[in-house]
Formats: structure tokens, C-alpha cells, sequence
């Protein structure tokens, strides 16, 4: 091979011989460098050497991208490889390979920037829905909700969710600073409303945590933040509950209530024990009149639900209820047909009756309270209440049947409506039923 000095006068002038696909140009001073022109006039220098008795050609790359003394330098570099016993195929390789996990790692930095808390928080909120009761549902979607125009007044815009600020940061921004000066600055204003949205961000940077999308983004103790914790403090246990005495007061205001619906929906909370929720989502055909029982979607027993007793005076104020669909406690006003928490009306009756501030979980810890003036067995009220059996006994050795269940149930009922000097006859009831069958 015929080797001449590399200049680029010569390297410009440099063709294909007619009736060839390539030919090569030898540089005289770096060993194994040639520059390739193919019939088409395709230029590239190459390198060419020898590694373990075999040939072994690499391409370094067009002459207008490399100069002569840098495509040299690399051709020198590459021969030093082959007399280190290296392939210069397998460095180019790994090298290629490196440069590719650069650019994921870049990509993955850039992804962490992009991914927002409300992004992954939506997911969440996707995936979760079917274990949440409703009402768990709405409290998510509520405390991450932007500022908006409100319905009744649309020039006064509505405050945003008390998570959104910090779910607008991005998610790998989210930890434990962050929401340290989130909580500093919500229980400020709200402290029982930050308590509650902290316990939500926990839980959802925790599910972050388990993901493949997120695992490697999140902060997931984020909310280990002692600060935090000690800004927040622990919620106090909520107290408010119905006395004996003060059943006469509380049930006089709220018969009054010229809404029956809502009238019936506070006293069934209250002679049933159970939840809001539950109660609310009541059907007509969860009410069995001729068997006297109730059957309820439970919070803790979701598939089965639980079965209740139908004491005489809750039948008595469900039948005289509108059947205007298949809700219980129905609203021909309300979208879904199915009446809103009546809320209003009932602070207003328990203030008419000079009652402390009283919740409608307030009514639920009542019926637990009041029960124990019949002296009934706490299993018998966490049964009826929907409950988990608190001890290994309770949970395996106590199958209640619904009669047992009503006969304490109607002792307690009875109870209520007589310190409330409610006259009630029960056997009016049956004429009533049998009427509207």
C-alpha cells in the first residue's frame, strides 16, 4: 500500500477510480489511517489494524467533521488499543452505551421536574376510588382542588384546596422543608383542616413511594418532619354527645323542622347509631318493614354490609317519607335525587334548643353513650353501630341473631323516647304500613 503524507489539498483531490465501490488513500505518518472514498464520493477516515491475527477496521469519521491532525491523534489512540490487546469495536460500544445512560439519567432529571404533585396525585385518586367510601373520595378531590368561580356569586372566586399549593410544586420538590412550611402555614388559620389534609398527603406520598413511576422521584417521609408533627399537633378526641337530659330539648326542636326528610334523617342517625354515609345512602329496598330490618352499606364490611333491626319508631318515620325514587331520604331538587347533609337545619334546631355545638357524628356517639343507661352489652352496640369486634372472643364466639339484636336495640330506643317525651304508639304503625302496601 502506497502511503503519502495527508494534506488537504490532497485529500480534496482524493477519487474513486471509475469501476470501483471504494478506494482508500494511506497516511504516511499515522499508522493505520486511510481515507475511504466510495463510487458515490461518500468520504470517510478509517482505521485499520491487526488485533489476535485478524483484520480490523473502525470508522472514525467524514473529513469536513474531523481535521487530518485529530483524525491522526485518533488513529494513534486506536492502535495503542489493539497493542494493549483492546478491540476498539467493544470501547466504541461501551462508550456508546455510556452516552446513552447519560442521556436517560438526563431525561429521568428532566421528568422529575415535569411530574407535578397534582399529576400523581390524580392517578392516585384514580387507583384508590373503589377502596374509599365516597365521602373519602370527595375529601381528596376538595383539599387539591384549584381556585375557582363560585356558583352563587361568580365575580367571588372561591379559595383553592388546602393541598393544592404544595401539589402544584413538582413531586420530587415535596419533602420534608416543603411540607414543614406548608403546615406552618395552614394551622395558622385552619389547624383541624391542616391535621386532616397532613394525614392525606402521608398517606398519598406512601402510595408514591410503592410505584414504579414515582419511587425514584418521591420524597416518601416527607411528613417525618418533627417540626411538622410538633406544629401540628395531635387532634383532640371529639366530645360532643347527647345527654339523657337533653334529648326533650333536642328532639322538640328538630320535629320542627319543616323539612320531614331532614327531620326523619337526624332522628334515624340518632336511634340507629350509624353513620352519616350510611345513612344517607339508604334505598327502599334496603327497608324491610314486614321483617322489621335494615340492611346497611357498612364502612368496615363494604361487599356484605351489616343487617339491623327496624325499631318501631324509626318504621314509623320512614313510612311516612315520600317514595319519590329509590332513595330513602330522597330530594326532588338534589342532582342525584338523593337529599344533601341537612346540616343547617340542624345546627339551627340544636342552637334553638340551647344545646352545645353538636355534630351529626356527634348524634352517632350519642347512641353509644345513651345505651349504656339500659344497660346493654357493648357487643351488642358495636354490632349494631358497624363496629370491629374489639377482642378475639367478640370476633369468633358471638353470633348474634337479629332478635337479640332488637331487643336490646328497641330498650335503647324506647329509652331515648321517653326522656324525650315523645309519644308514640306503636301499633298505629301497622295500619300505617299496610295502608301503603
Amino acid at each position: 500500500m502506497a502511503k503519502v503524507n495527508f494534506t488537504a489539498g490532497r485529500i480534496a483531490e482524493f477519487k474513486c477510480p471509475d469501476g470501483k465501490s471504494q478506494a482508500f488513500l494511506w497516511d504516511a505518518k499515522a499508522p493505520g489511517l486511510a481515507l475511504r472514498v466510495t463510487a458515490n464520493d461518500a468520504r470517510a477516515y478509517v482505521f485499520q489494524g491487526r488485533l489476535s491475527g485478524q483484520t480490523i477496521r473502525h470508522t472514525i469519521g467524514a473529513p469536513d467533521v474531523w481535521s487530518i491532525s485529530k483524525a491522526q491523534d485518533e488513529a494513534r489512540r486506536l492502535q495503542g488499543l489493539l497493542d494493549q490487546g483492546r478491540d476498539p469495536r467493544i470501547e466504541k460500544a461501551a462508550t456508546v452505551e455510556k452516552e446513552a445512560g447519560e442521556r436517560v439519567a438526563k431525561r429521568a432529571a428532566r421528568r422529575r421536574l415535569e411530574v407535578s404533585g397534582l399529576d400523581a396525585w390524580s392517578v392516585y385518586c384514580a387507583d384508590r376510588k373503589s377502596q374509599w367510601a365516597p365521602r373519602s373520595y370527595a375529601d381528596h378531590l376538595s383539599f387539591s382542588k384549584a381556585a375557582g368561580k363560585s356558583k352563587r356569586t361568580p365575580h367571588s372566586p372561591t379559595n383553592p384546596g388546602p393541598l393544592y399549593a404544595l401539589l402544584s410544586m413538582p413531586l420530587a420538590a415535596i419533602d420534608g422543608e416543603a411540607v414543614c412550611a406548608w403546615v406552618v402555614r395552614e394551622v395558622r388559620h385552619r389547624r383541624t383542616t391542616a391535621q386532616h389534609g397532613f394525614r392525606l398527603l402521608r398517606a398519598f406520598l406512601g402510595w408514591c413511594g410503592q410505584q414504579a413511576d414515582y419511587k425514584d422521584i418521591v420524597c416518601a417521609d416527607a411528613c417525618k418532619h418533627k417540626k411538622a408533627r410538633e406544629r401540628l399537633g395531635k387532634p383532640a378526641a371529639k366530645s360532643d354527645s347527647l345527654q339523657r337530659e337533653q334529648l326533650e330539648a333536642w328532639f322538640a326542636e328538630v320535629r320542627k323542622d319543616p323539612n320531614p326528610v331532614a327531620a326523619a334523617y337526624s332522628q334515624v342517625l340518632l336511634l340507629t347509631g350509624a353513620r352519616l354515609t350510611e345513612i344517607l345512602s339508604l334505598r327502599w329496598e334496603d327497608v324491610d318493614f314486614q321483617w322489621k330490618t335494615l340492611h346497611i352499606r357498612d364502612k368496615v364490611e363494604q361487599a356484605a354490609g351489616r343487617t339491623i333491626p327496624l325499631t318501631p319508631y324509626v318504621a314509623h318515620l320512614l313510612s311516612w317519607l315520600p317514595r319519590r325514587n329509590a332513595w330513602v331520604f330522597s330530594s326532588p331538587t338534589a342532582k342525584g335525587g338523593v337529599m344533601m347533609e341537612p346540616r343547617v337545619s340542624h345546627n339551627k334546631a340544636v342552637q334553638a334548643a340551647g344545646l352545645p355545638h353538636l355534630t351529626f357524628h356527634g348524634l352517632r356517639r350519642s347512641f353509644g353513650t345513651i345505651s349504656e343507661w339500659v344497660e346493654c352489652p357493648v357487643g351488642v352496640v358495636a354490632q349494631i353501630q358497624g363496629h370491629k369486634p374489639s377482642a378475639l372472643a367478640e370476633k369468633h364466639y358471638r353470633v348474634r341473631p337479629i332478635d337479640l339484636l332488637r331487643m336490646w336495640h328497641e330498650r335503647i330506643e324506647a329509652f331515648m323516647l321517653e326522656n324525650a317525651k315523645v309519644t308514640f304508639k306503636p301499633k298505629e304503625e301497622k295500619l300505617r304500613v299496610a295502608a301503603a302496601a
